[in-house]
Order: structure tokens, then C-alpha cells, then sequence
């Protein structure tokens, strides 16, 4: 698809960070956004800097996946066929193996799980009847390997990862294409909790533009920035016992 042939979309975790500059990119380019959080304020403002009519606020939790599921299939019907879908809603918890929570790893992969696969087969069946749409998933660097203090999120956006990559095995020839993004660390609500340092770490706006620009060209698989996409290829071409041993000194 050209970015003009993007006459709507569905953009959950819109409120802040790399959704909502995706939801702000796709509205000027002339694309209808759906642009969906739980910050009913956060969507006014987006909305209030958008291209007049462009973005449409909407109120929901992707937390609830049943929910979610099927405001996304009846945005998927009302709109007359969503042309672009993208699950960037996201949480990052710390999941220390040795004191670990339940509760929080539990909120994580609500959102992080269930509702990315919520959101995108809400919207799956339309695309392929129509046989067009484009589905994108946000995953991340950490999905390569089950990080440090990370397992809960690793294993989430692991799970992201393979989701797309067997869907795309199911309807690439059907004519709807599947992307997945890679990021490493970027300025957001959730790096910015972060204790620990942040190698290679990039601005919003530059993490947005490589997205857009990926998803536009129709890329399957987008990792940045590529010193941090080289360290992530790395670590997951290690043998185990060579990787629990690094991985201890990173703790």
C-alpha cells in the first residue's frame, strides 16, 4: 500500500509516546485515525492538533480483551473497512524472577498479550474478505531473549512476534500484510521509569518517523535503532549456556 491508500485506521495506546505520534503522522498524511487509550483528556488534545476530522477519540481499555475484540470489529464495519490496524498499546513491568508479582505480570500481559491479539484479529476477518488491510504489531528488541528482570515483558512481545509471523504465513497471499516493529529504547511514558541505563537511546519523533516510513513500505520485519537491533541479533545467535552466563553479569 502507498500511504495515500490508507484511508483509515485503528491506533491503540494513542494517548502518548510512539501511538500517538503514529496517530498524528497517519492523520496528516489524509488517513482517518481511530485513535484509541483509556486518557479520554490525552485523546481531546490529539484530536485538538490534528488535521480538523482527521482523528476520532476513542475511549477504551485493551486491558479487556473481549471488549476490545469487538469495538475493533465494529470500527472494522462502521468505517466501511479499516485499512490499517496498529496494537502499539504496551506496558512494561518489572518481572525480577527472585520477587516476582503476580499482579503486575498479570496487568502486563492483559494489555501486552491478550489485547495486541484482541485488537488485531478484531479487525482480521474484514481485511480478508476484503482481501486488503495491513495489521501491525509493536513488539520490541527485548523480544529476542528473555531479559534480565524482563521475563514477563521478553516473553509478551516474544509472543507478539511469533503471533504475527504466523499470521502472515496465513494471509500474506490473501493480500493483507502483516508487519512487525522492533524498537529499542526511545523516549516514552515507560523508558522514561526506567532506573537503568538506556544504550542507544532515541528521540520520539525519530522512533515515529522509522515506523511510519516502514509500515508505508509495506516492511515485514523493522528493528532500530541498529546498534541496539545488532546487540539484540547477537544475544539471541548465543547458546544458552554462553547467554545465562553474560546475562548474569547484566543483571
Amino acid at each position: 500500500m502507498k500511504k495515500t491508500e490508507y484511508k483509515t485506521a485503528l491506533i491503540t495506546g494513542a494517548s502518548s509516546g510512539l501511538g500517538r505520534g503514529l496517530a498524528l503522522w497517519f492523520a496528516k498524511q489524509g488517513t482517518k485515525v481511530y485513535a484509541a487509550a483509556r486518557r479520554a483528556d490525552q485523546l481531546k488534545a490529539l484530536q485538538a492538533e490534528a488535521p480538523e476530522g482527521r482523528v476520532i477519540p476513542v475511549v477504551m481499555d485493551v486491558a479487556d480483551a473481549d471488549a476490545t475484540f469487538a469495538k475493533v470489529k465494529a470500527f472494522d464495519h462502521e468505517s466501511g473497512g479499516l485499512d490499517l490496524v496498529i496494537a502499539n498499546a504496551g506496558v512494561g513491568n518489572d518481572t525480577y524472577g527472585k520477587r516476582i508479582n503476580w499482579d503486575s505480570l498479570s496487568s502486563m500481559l492483559k494489555v501486552n498479550v491478550n489485547g495486541a491479539a484482541a485488537t488485531l484479529t478484531g479487525a482480521l476477518s474484514g481485511m480478508v474478505e476484503r482481501k486488503r488491510g495491513h495489521l501491525v504489531g509493536i513488539a520490541s528488541l527485548a523480544a529476542f531473549r528473555g531479559l534480565p528482570r524482563s521475563a514477563g515483558y521478553s516473553g509478551s512481545k516474544a509472543f507478539l512476534s511469533i503471533f504475527l509471523e504466523g499470521l502472515r504465513v496465513d494471509v500474506k497471499h490473501l493480500g493483507v500484510r502483516v508487519t512487525c516493529v522492533y524498537p529499542g529504547f526511545f523516549k516514552s511514558e515507560m523508558t522514561a521509569k526506567n532506573s537503568f541505563k538506556m544504550p542507544f537511546m532515541i528521540e520520539t519523533d525519530d522512533a515515529v518517523e522509522r515506523t511510519a516510513q516502514a509500515i508505508v513500505r509495506g516492511t515485514e520485519r523493522v528493528m532500530y535503532p541498529w546498534p541496539t537491533a545488532v546487540g539484540a541479533k547477537f544475544l539471541a545467535s548465543l547458546p544458552l549456556p554462553a547467554y545465562q552466563s553474560l546475562s548474569r553479569k547484566l543483571r
